[in-house]
């Protein structure tokens, strides 16, 4: 890809970003969620934002989604070793998956949150498997960083 494009798709993306932080602060605002603008009505601005918000946001996944596409085709085709760490990739986080699955007892979320919101016991195991799951993965990320910065340090 060339240079210019590039900078024209980070450029496009921090836009969307910006738009979508800006409406995500007008919805939070008319929903409550920022006391200080709670009583700032917009009417059917609200709705127009919510729309909009959600049809950027798709837009981007769907982008972020096309260029990981991409950049894998490309990687298979160019690098030789490639699809044998790809598959070892997607072990791992199914793996992960799986762990994070089992860990979760199933009364993750509180008996009322479960009985206002009609939560079944599975739906709760699940919450508790994501949360188990972004755990590990945090933790993962963290040890990561500090191993590669400490690998750094002692090669110079």
């Amino acid at each position: 890809m060339k240079d210019s494009t590039r900078k024209l798709i980070t450029w496009v993306g921090l836009g969307i970003a910006i738009i979508c932080t800006v409406l995500s602060f007008i919805f939070a605002a008319n929903n409550g969620g920022v006391k200080d603008l709670a009583e700032v009505k917009m009417g059917g601005l609200f709705d127009a934002t919510f729309y909009i918000l959600v049809c950027l946001m798709a837009v981007s996944v769907i982008a972020i989604l096309w260029f990981l596409v991409l950049k894998l085709a490309k990687n298979f085709k160019e690098q030789k070793g490639y699809a044998g760490k790809f598959l070892m990739l997607v072990g791992i986080i199914v793996a992960v998956c799986l762990v994070s699955f089992l860990l979760s007892s199933g009364n993750d979320v509180s008996p009322a949150i479960m009985e206002k919101f009609n939560i079944s016991e599975g739906t709760s195991k699940l919450i508790g498997a994501a949360c188990i799951m972004v755990y590990i993965l945090v933790i993962a990320a963290a040890v990561s960083i500090v191993y590669t910065a400490i690998a750094k340090s002692l090669k110079k």
